[in-house]
């Protein structure tokens, strides 16, 4: 088996744009070992670099953060990793760092396949086959080798001549993405388990891009992608994902998780379709704005329904932040493109188990006619409810509920917490203040009032029509989720909702709703709205149960227009439809 071994000023130009497929952080873990008598293995796989533990000893002699084995082997150690997900191999980084007079002298690779519900390999299992030979090791020192793509694998058998101590070992390649069985479904393409790779960073000081696309939430800001602090004027930071397929994309989530007092103070996102690995050298007007710039908040998820990605297929998105700050995990969600064969015919892009290779995945930049697509268009655009963030309804008006913890509050420079009630409450002020800009003459005064909203009918994952809009033209209204109480009168809900729609939409240039802002929403019970004066939205709508809400306005409470106009929307072509969710 051929291999090269790279120097280590080269890492970042060999390796920059594959994935740690060994990562404990993909789900890498060590399956068995031959002897881990001073340092256990499972440091192989952690994703900080080996500390120095240097003049700390435990029961067993010297603490290392690595796995070290018994002297005098007289044959050699080994240690069975199974990856996070299947792929094919590209290199190694065999870390030797702090072992000094102890390092392991040579390693070697061996590779197979296994399916995932099969007994894990044995140590003599047949199927291995051998993709490294054996190499010579340093002390305290990375050593970097390629090989010839392998076949997609999903355990590695690091062997250690004779004995020795490794504090960190990678395997990077490319997955074998996992994609829908349904064509048409909904799911992130960017998340590494689709084949989706951060190929670039404008800045990485405090976390690396490649964390964006992980499974889950992580567990401290160290496993998110954070840039240095900026301090010229006007500065951003981007990252440069390729997707793992061509897509149509609806949808984005941003966290900011443990992102607390280093959160950016906005993003926007540009998409791009380009048959290139990494698009360099692109000109600007060749990206599509899909996220315009947004405020973000600290440590939550942000859904933000996606602009300008209606039939056109896109390969890479680029997310910027202002000025910096770091970020969690980035989701694309869409579905994936077609691609078109010389026939002119529409087929899948990749097979569900095909490893993509550097270039294009040969999907359609357009969303060819169908007759499927005249008939979805005949019913009018579908809009996703996404669920409800202050960042994302920020245009439409403020939302209103407590927070678990008071750093994670939006604007949190300006929002006072306080501690209550003798310590027994905490308070978040003024979260939102209420409006009137009633001429005098007309009486209007503020009050509450009591809504109690039977469900809409609608099923969990069904559709509804947006038929009308309305809105104040001289107040803010507030919607507060009343809750319900068992044996508290016959007036009590005793099982009340728990989430309702919240449909909204900006005024248009001819005082009508403009429905290209149309968004939608689901908010819990444990959040309250406040429509700006003037926003269009549509009458409160529950879903699956019926729910109590307190109303905060201000109203002459005749009928006037002032108080609220109604407009009928035209559904000649269609109404617009929210996609609940399932």
């Amino acid at each position: 088996m051929s291999y090269i071994q790279i120097p280590l000023e080269k890492f970042k130009d060999t390796f920059s744009t594959a994935i740690e497929l060994s990562s404990v952080a993909l789900g890498g873990q060590v399956i068995s070992v031959s002897d881990e008598f001073f340092a256990e293995a499972f440091h192989l796989l952690l994703v900080e670099p080996a500390p120095s533990l240097k003049g700390q000893f435990g029961p067993k002699g010297a603490l290392f953060s690595g796995w070290e084995t018994r002297r005098h082997n007289p044959t050699y150690d080994w240690c069975i990793i199974k990856l996070g997900t299947t792929g094919s191999i590209s290199g190694f980084d065999v870390d030797t760092s702090h072992f000094n007079g102890n390092e392991a002298p040579q390693v070697s690779i061996d590779v197979l396949y296994s399916a995932d519900d099969a007994p894990a390999p044995k140590v003599d299992d047949p199927r291995w086959e051998e993709i490294l030979p054996k190499v010579n090791l340093g002390p305290s020192s990375r050593h970097l080798f390629t090989v010839p793509p392998s076949r997609g694998v999903n355990y590695v058998k690091l062997n250690m001549y004779p004995d020795g101590g490794i504090a960190r070992f990678r395997v990077y390649g490319l997955v074998a993405p996992i994609f829908p069985s349904d064509t048409s479904a909904l799911f992130d393409l960017a998340h590494v388990f689709s084949g989706g790779r951060v190929v670039y960073t404008s800045d990485q000081h405090f976390g690396v891009g490649s964390n964006l696309i992980l499974p889950g939430r992580g567990k401290d800001m160290g496993d998110g992608w954070e840039t240095k602090r900026s301090r010229a004027k006007g500065h951003k930071d981007w990252a440069i994902i390729k997707l793992g397929d061509a897509g149509f994309l609806s949808q984005v989530e941003i966290d900011t998780a443990h992102f607390m007092g280093n959160f950016p103070e906005s993003c926007e996102m540009h998409a791009l379709h380009i048959d290139d690995l990494v698009p360099s050298d692109v000109p600007e007007d060749r990206w599509t704005l899909i996220l315009p710039r947004t405020k973000l908040g600290p440590h939550r998820r942000h859904f933000f329904q996606l602009e300008n990605t209606d039939g056109k297929a896109y390969t890479h998105v680029r997310i910027t932040i202002y000025p910096d700050g770091g970020i969690k995990r980035v989701r694309v969600l869409g579905r994936r493109a077609p691609a078109i064969n010389a026939e002119g015919d529409a087929q899948a892009a990749h097979p569900a188990d095909e490893i993509a290779d550097d270039g294009g995945s040969g999907a359609a930049s357009a969303r060819p006619d169908s007759t499927e697509r005249v008939t979805a268009a005949a019913r009018g655009p579908l809009i996703p409810a996404l669920p409800l963030t202050p960042e994302a309804f920020a245009p439409f008006g403020k939302v209103v509920q407590a927070y678990a913890d008071v750093n994670a509050v939006p604007n949190p420079r300006s929002t006072r917490v306080t501690g209550a009630n003798q310590g027994t409450a905490t308070k978040f002020h003024k979260l939102a203040l209420l409006e009137s800009s009633y001429p005098p003459e007309v009486g209007a005064t503020a009050g509450l009032s009591v809504y109690r909203c039977r469900p809409i009918d609608v099923q969990p994952g069904g559709e509804w029509e947006v038929k009308l809009l309305e809105r104040h033209p001289c107040t803010n209204q507030a919607f507060i989720p009343m809750g319900g109480g068992v044996g508290l009168g016959e007036d009590a809900l005793e099982d009340p909702g728990t989430s309702y729609l919240v449909i909204v939409a900006q005024n248009g240039a001819d005082d009508k709703p403009d429905l290209g802002t149309l968004r939608a929403f689901v908010a819990s019970a444990g959040q309250g709205i406040v429509y700006d004066t003037g926003v269009w939205h549509h009458p409160m709508a529950v879903l699956h149960k019926t729910m109590d809400f307190t109303c905060v306005e201000t109203q002459v409470g005749n009928g006037d227009k002032l108080d609220c106009e109604v407009v009928d929307l035209d559904g000649a072509a269609g109404y617009y439809r929210v996609q609940v969710p399932s």
